[in-house]
């Protein structure tokens, strides 16, 4: 003959006593389920939870860094080219650069994000409690594709589209500052340099041309033409030429020294000349002249559906949740009154 089951006369679930364990609790179930699932979507509204909107914006940073090495450079390298995509440690100086204060600060000045914010000004942490909505609202992540994404929560879907923007651009600005600082520095430091030498070279010069004025244009030439003039006139017993070549022969003692030494130094420092003034042309473009410092794949625009809270999963998970507690719970009050009964058809027995 066929067991007849009751709902308490169970003691495991296998898939038998599972069905009759939901057959006979359904409606309880049903009604904790539908409560749950109520409760989750009216606290999951507006009313309780303020939506968020997501905005996007997608960077490649660039390989290059100095312009003149990019664009003036006799011969470029590959990693020099300004339409080059930059690698794995350009994306990491992107990213740093995107988290500093420097950029936090001026979103925050420009769009009064304590007050969007509705945080006290006057609070003693006003501004711990403005950089962990910061944090927790702006995030910067690296891409499967070494790309930079920066990703925007906000409850107003067009100052979420705003302010990912406006970090993008702020990248560039803090990027050429930074760069700028130093170029320039260096450029101060050529120009001095490529400056004073061509003073030098400038005197050097006004000096040999008095030499020359005097009547030293070419000492080695000058030396060997007159020596074998000299010894013409010698051989013909020439006294007064060979005395106005004796003069001449002083003349190129007296200044000679001087006008090698000049013109030698002179032939050095204007190689060294040459060779600065190309790093000055550089060190100026690199002091002057910007470019951008990413490429952008993706803009931000505004969002026209929330992005947080999901509802649907909410109330899905809340309503799980609830039907796997009342069901621990009834199990509980189930076995605790199968205990009951058994003890308390025990205890009349023996009385009996």
């Amino acid at each position: 003959m066929m067991r007849e089951y009751k709902p308490t006369d169970y003691k495991e679930f296998d898939s038998t006593g599972l069905g009759i364990f939901l057959f006979t609790w359904r409606k309880h179930l049903i009604i904790i389920g539908l409560v749950a699932a109520i409760l989750a979507a009216l606290f999951s509204s507006s009313i309780f939870i303020t939506p968020l909107y997501r905005s996007s914006v997608v960077l490649f940073p660039v390989s290059s860094n100095s312009i003149s090495r990019a664009l003036l450079n006799e011969q470029p390298s590959a990693k020099s080219d300004i339409l080059e995509f930059g690698e794995d440690e350009q994306t990491e100086q992107m990213l740093q650069i995107l988290s500093s204060s420097k950029i936090r600060d001026r979103v925050v000045r420009k769009y009064d994000l304590m007050k969007h914010y509705k945080i006290n000004p006057a609070s003693k942490y006003k501004n711990t409690e403005l950089y962990r909505l910061w944090e927790k609202n702006i995030t910067f992540r690296r891409t499967d594709y070494m790309a930079v994404k920066i990703t925007v929560l906000d409850r107003d879907p067009q100052m979420a589209a705003d302010i990912a923007n406006t970090i993008s651009e702020l990248h560039d600005s803090i990027k050429n500052e930074m760069q700028r600082e130093r170029a320039v520095r260096g450029f101060e430091i050529v120009k001095n340099e490529y400056l004073k030498l061509k003073n030098d070279i400038a005197a050097k010069e006004d000096s040999l041309r008095k030499i020359r004025e005097k009547g030293v244009y070419d000492y080695e030439s000058q030396s060997e033409m007159i020596n074998q003039q000299l010894a013409i006139e010698i051989a013909r017993g020439n006294q007064r030429g060979i005395q106005a070549l004796n003069e001449q022969l002083q003349l190129l003692a007296r200044y000679g020294g001087a006008y090698v030494s000049l013109r030698d130094m002179l032939e050095h420092e204007k190689k060294q000349l040459s060779y600065l003034k190309a790093r000055y042309e550089e060190a100026q473009v690199d002091a002057t002249e910007t470019l951008p410092q990413k490429f952008v794949v993706e803009s931000a625009y505004k969002a026209e559906r929330k992005s947080y809270p999901i509802r649907w999963i909410i109330v899905l998970v809340s309503t799980l949740t609830a039907l796997i507690l009342g069901a621990i719970f009834i199990v509980i009050i189930e076995k605790y009154g199968i205990q009951h009964r058994i003890k308390k058809k025990s205890f009349s027995e023996e009385k009996s």
